[in-house]
């Protein structure tokens, strides 16, 4: 069962060890990417757990930028097709591969940026109205990091995070939410401040209801951000995540509730709507 534990576990690896990953964890990997394959939108999304082991390094190199990733031979990659919200359930279903590799003692690292695209989607048979927007090495993490990873770590701010005032309110922007506030549901929320994203932007934005139950989801688009990767969205990417940790904690906490559109959801002044919970959904 994954945990808030696993999601305050998970850092991101770039240099691995050299040893092979034991076959029994392989396999309780491969056995859940044969199950995750549905995203919350009901998009289908496909994953593939690729053995480079018998390649030569230059085939390597044409997967991830291996001046970024040390000693990985096992890839996550995986494939969605386009369509309505289905970066968000890509960026779900993926997340919880990486925390099952977490829970399994395995380091990852979410490459949406720098890998080559043509040869992932090569690796995975990519149809022609599928996408693949991020993959993952896999392996043991080596104990002392690189020079370059702790390079990547400082000028991504991986170990910094925005402040909970700036990321989560109380019926509108102009109310912070604290985790007094908050009460039981300081968890998942905490759970969603720390998670991965990329350029470390943290784009998820949550407001919560007055005396009710109920957090709606909206992004907080970086300007310019989506014309680096034009043919996938990271940041919607990123949403997907942070759904994906927000859930994992609630089902922790055996916290019942269901994902839902509110068709009457706060606008609000340069955020976009992605998608609300509400406790009362399925009660």
């Amino acid at each position: 069962m994954l945990t808030s534990d696993t999601i305050k576990k998970r850092v991101s690896c770039r240099t691995y060890k050299n040893d092979p990953i034991k076959e029994r964890d392989q396999q309780k990997l491969r056995d859940f990417l044969l199950t995750n394959v549905r995203g919350l939108f009901g998009n289908l999304v496909r994953f593939e757990l690729i053995d480079l082991a018998v390649k030569e390094r230059e085939e390597i190199k044409t997967l991830a930028t291996y001046g970024f990733i040390k000693g990985a031979s096992l890839f996550i990659v995986g494939a969605v097709a386009k369509g309505d919200r289905s970066m968000e359930d890509y960026g779900y279903c993926m997340e919880k591969n990486i925390l099952v590799a977490t829970h399994l003692g395995l380091g990852t690292c979410w490459l949406g940026g720098t890998f080559n695209r043509s040869a992932s989607a090569s690796r995975i048979n990519q149809r022609d109205d599928e996408v693949v927007p991020a993959i993952t090495p896999v392996g043991y993490p080596k104990d002392i990091k690189s020079i370059m990873d702790r390079a990547i770590r400082f000028f991504a701010k991986s170990n910094s995070r925005k402040a909970w005032e700036e990321l989560f309110f109380c019926g509108d922007t102009r109310n912070p939410l604290t985790r007094g506030i908050a009460g039981a549901y300081a968890l998942p929320l905490e759970c969603v401040r720390i998670g991965p994203s990329a350029s470390n932007r943290q784009p998820w934005r949550v407001v919560r209801e007055k005396d009710r139950d109920v957090f709606h989801f909206y992004i907080s688009r970086t300007p310019g951000y989506a014309e680096r990767y034009p043919n996938v969205s990271l940041q919607d990417v990123d949403m997907g995540i942070a759904m994906c940790h927000f859930e994992v904690a609630l089902q922790e906490m055996k916290q019942k509730g269901k994902w839902q559109n509110v068709q009457f959801a706060p606008p609000l002044g340069g955020l976009e709507y992605v998608v609300s919970w509400n406790r009362t959904a399925n009660l």
